[in-house]
């Protein structure tokens, strides 16, 4: 196959807007690499993972434990489904309410809802509930049993971060599996196309996850930053390292010592990029009593989050529940 046709069948597999569309305006230029603190899940110090928390809310994750061949894997195997024609991924993988194990998504990393503002992304959308039924998983047997094995390291990670936050934060030992279940769990496996036309746009807009932990697995492309100071810096990828973030849930739980921290991501002008993100949330029902907000169940800042994004195109988050 010719380059010229090889890029041909590359455009067949992003939906159409990402391959005709006219470029957004780019964003403002973020500044150079920052610093990110290092996090040692073999040799945890629960101080000083609540003051990475407290002052940046982010976080650069060695000796985790994941196997390289297995993320691998997993980023092969995404690729391969999400290389197929746009046509038939969006028959075989999109469902209108978004309520499938396994849902595939493009411009906007809601999944059954339109934000304001296009994303230059498309992926999946899977739940580790679903991974572990099988169900919705016809796409793909063998990224199932991936996902089985990537889940079971993904879960084991947030617990023993948790556990050492939990320490720091002084929570009720007694409400640590409400406050994080892991069962109810998703993966978002992102990925952002190769933009020649383009310097800089962005990928996905500046936003919060609504999280309790965040766990990005990213390739060496790079594009994600974070917002700092009231500066946006660069968060380079390294090798063998996971970057974990705060979200809502933990910012609210911590009664405002720990920040959700705000972040984006730039699309390149020359490679895609692709991420795998593992997101964990409390319990539905979970009851968040803090002197900063009203009591709040999980199930009621999601359903505020839809509600929110429905009728203004954003995310309002924990503001409209903020005292």
């Amino acid at each position: 196959m010719s380059a010229a046709a090889a890029a041909d069948a590359v455009d067949q597999s992003y939906p159409p807007f990402l391959s005709g569309a006219a470029m957004p305006p780019p964003p403002p230029p973020g500044h150079e690499p920052l610093h990110v603190p290092l996090i040692d899940l073999e040799n945890l110090e629960h101080k000083r993972l609540g003051d990475v928390c407290r002052s940046l809310g982010l976080f650069r994750l060695v000796n985790h434990g994941l196997p390289r061949e297995l993320s691998d894997r997993v980023q092969a195997e995404t690729r391969r489904i999400l290389e197929m024609p746009f046509e038939q991924k969006r028959a075989e993988m999109s469902e209108p309410d978004g309520g499938g194990p396994v849902v595939y998504f493009w411009g906007t990393p809601a999944v059954s809802l339109s934000l304001r503002s296009v994303n230059w992304v498309e992926g999946l959308h899977v739940s580790l509930a679903g991974i572990r039924s099988g169900d919705g998983l016809d796409c793909s047997a063998s990224l199932r049993s991936l996902m089985e094995d990537y889940g079971k390291h993904m879960v084991r990670i947030v617990r023993t971060l948790f556990e050492s936050m939990a320490l720091d934060l002084k929570l009720d030992p007694n409400l640590l599996d409400s406050c994080m279940d892991p069962s109810n769990g998703i993966f978002r496996m992102y990925r952002y196309p190769c933009l020649p036309k383009a310097q800089s746009c962005l990928g996905m807009g500046a936003h919060t996850d609504s999280s309790v932990l965040t766990v990005v697995d990213q390739d060496d492309v790079g594009g994600l930053e974070i917002l700092h100071d009231g500066s946006w810096f660069h968060i380079m990828p390294v090798a063998n390292t996971l970057i974990v973030n705060t979200g809502d849930m933990l910012q609210a739980i911590s009664n405002d010592e720990y920040k959700s921290v705000e972040h984006r991501v730039l699309a390149n002008g020359t490679k895609e990029r692709m991420s795998l993100c593992f997101f964990v949330f409390p319990k539905e029902d979970f009851k968040i009593r803090s002197s900063s907000y009203r009591e709040f169940t999980y199930s009621e800042f999601k359903a505020q989050v839809q509600e929110d994004i429905k009728e203004t195109g954003d995310k309002v988050g924990l503001k409209k529940f903020r005292l």
